[in-house]
């Protein structure tokens, strides 16, 4: 039971909604350090202390998920659609618990990519916003072959790895009401999300009327980790998958 409640409440972006969401001093950018901090400590603490998987808490989660997605919607921030994310995914870990813990690290590691591209936003156009950039506009294709990579994981497209575990999980779990609502969910809520930013965002296309902005030799570097770390992680869904 103990494990359950500390699962959802790290898991389940119920701190966020309580205490966070009301405290306007701290910023976007913190609040998602903080929830991937706490989903984090859950995965950890998972290891130790396995959920013994309470439909209550699982169907608290679903709840809290449909909302997320209705918030996420409405935000064309990238920090908030990546706690956002968090939450919505968090059914997946609390009734799935080997998958679950794995399909969130890969999570997680999309959603640092998704992080750091709202901080190249941010230092460049003075916003983490995509949607409302004036001015000079980012098209550069290198930005936008990152951020797609990160769309394409989190809309759970093989041959990532969330999609993997994704699948893995479907393979090699018992049908209930609650998986099918679950699964459905989590599916349809990430692939609307992430088609829905692709949608409005630019991805590189090249205009003689942009000003393009670079990225350094350390942004592209630190995103070519991340995209080739989803990759390493993909091979382990893929044996995970044949298993």
């Amino acid at each position: 039971m103990i494990p359950d409640i500390a699962q959802f409440i790290l898991a389940a972006g119920l701190p966020y909604y309580l205490l966070l969401e009301k405290i306007t001093f701290i910023k976007s950018k913190h609040i998602f350090i903080i929830s991937a901090t706490l989903l984090l400590i859950a995965i950890v603490l998972s290891n130790f202390f396995p959920n013994s998987h309470l439909t209550s808490f699982v169907i608290l989660s679903l709840l809290t998920s449909l909302f997320s997605i209705y918030k996420a919607t409405k935000t064309t921030n990238f920090y908030k659609l990546g706690y956002y994310l968090i939450f919505v995914n968090a059914p997946f870990f609390i009734l799935f618990e080997n998958e679950g813990a794995m399909y969130s690290v890969s999570l997680l590691v999309s959603l640092i990519g998704l992080y750091l591209i709202g901080q190249f936003y941010e230092k460049n156009y003075g916003s983490a916003n995509y949607h409302h950039i004036t001015g000079i506009t980012l098209v550069r294709p290198y930005i936008g072959t990152f951020l797609v990579f990160y769309l394409i994981a989190l809309a759970l497209y093989p041959p990532f790895p969330n999609s993997l575990y994704f699948l893995s999980h479907i393979f090699h779990s018992e049908l209930s009401l609650l998986w099918y609502m679950v699964t459905i969910t989590l599916f349809f809520g990430n692939f609307l999300l992430a088609m829905r930013v692709m949608k409005k965002t630019l991805f590189g296309r090249p205009n003689s009327h942009i000003h393009y902005v670079h990225m350094t030799i350390k942004e592209k570097i630190t995103h070519s980790i991340i995209v080739i770390l989803l990759l390493l992680l993909s091979v382990n869904g893929f044996k995970e998958l044949l298993l």
